[in-house]
């Protein structure tokens, strides 16, 4: 009787266990369903903001020109002009003038005026309680990373690329880039390769940004997780051995392990000590990941350059590299 009870109750253990790994399972896959916001419509508005360095040079008419080109309207926000040092406004005021278009349905996209330091500031005082309700894209580069990976930690995805301070630099394909991803139109890359491209092909969702703001955002909440993910990073104004450091916080964080693949964008301006580091920002890289059987990009045209082409991170990929081209496509 005690033996046949024991196998009774192991039995329905088991299959308890089974049932509980099959929901964890589908959970898991729900929770890997990034959610694509509203492509923009003629007539749409798009708010242009400032979340992190001050903006007091009243020359966003470049900027307003282009979404009008577009058949877009335009709201400027309250924290354009706002001078608090460095930054635009209080952190009060920033995350008030965020807040507001996150949560203003007519608000079909918010555009960040310009990088530089201060969006981590504010990050974990906005509620994305109403933007969850009605997703609009968030746009911009540099030291907006941090929304586009807190927002990828949400399931949400977001455009790396140009701002309305670099807009009048930017080449026609960076412009024509961001018009597509806004309006849903297809976005597929096709590059020559550099010759220290890692040669092959992968598919994953594609996270990343500015890599000082992914290196400082490593235990937060708003962290990226980068399993099975294709990696895209780019900086700026960074000593090479800073460069050497962030690389090995994302070899020992588990980062690299993980990864199906990396696409690295421009590594602009980078600065040496008096006694040099010994490697360029590319070489660093390829030192730090050569030993991981994976394909990767250099030289992709993303990040602090004219030619900064968007890109949809959370939207799922495919890249594909040989001697002679190196494919990124993104899925519909």
């Amino acid at each position: 009787m005690f033996t046949s009870r024991f196998l009774i109750t192991n039995r329905i253990l088991s299959i308890s266990l089974f049932l509980i790994f099959i929901f964890q399972s589908f959970t898991s896959q729900a929770q890997k369903h990034m959610i694509t916001p509203a492509a923009l419509q003629k007539g749409d508005t798009v708010a242009i903001v400032a979340t992190a360095r001050k903006y007091t040079d009243n020359n966003l008419k470049p900027a307003i020109d282009l979404l009008h080109s577009w058949g877009l309207e335009v709201v400027i926000g309250n924290s354009i002009g706002l001078d608090n040092n460095q930054l635009a406004g209080t952190d009060e005021q920033r995350t008030a003038d965020f807040q507001a278009q996150l949560d203003n349905p007519n608000i079909k996209a918010i555009w960040c005026v310009k990088g530089g330091y201060g969006t981590v500031r504010i990050i974990d005082s906005l509620d994305f309680t109403k933007f969850k309700q009605s997703p609009k894209w968030i746009v911009g580069f540099s030291d907006i990373t941090v929304l586009h990976n807190h927002l990828n930690t949400l399931g949400y995805k977001t455009i790396h690329g140009i701002m309305p301070v670099t807009a009048p630099r930017a080449t026609k394909e960076a412009i024509a880039t961001l018009k597509q991803a806004l309006f849903n139109e297809p976005l597929n890359y096709e590059i020559t390769s550099d010759a220290m491209n890692r040669i092959g092909s992968a598919e994953g969702e594609l996270v990343g940004g500015n890599l000082s703001i992914l290196y400082s955002l490593f235990g937060s909440p708003s962290a990226i997780d980068c399993n099975s993910k294709i990696l895209f990073i780019e900086d700026l104004d960074e000593y090479l051995y800073h460069i050497d450091r962030m690389m090995m916080n994302l070899k020992r964080n588990g980062c690299l392990e993980s990864i199906k693949g990396i696409v690295v964008g421009s590594m602009t301006k980078m600065k040496d000590n008096d006694i040099p580091w010994g490697k360029n920002a590319v070489q660093i890289i390829e030192d730090v990941t050569k030993k991981y059987d994976i394909p990767v990009i250099y030289n992709f045209p993303a990040g602090h350059i004219q030619d900064n082409r968007a890109l949809i991170l959370g939207s799922k990929v495919s890249m594909k590299v040989t001697r002679e081209k190196s494919i990124l496509k993104f899925e519909n």
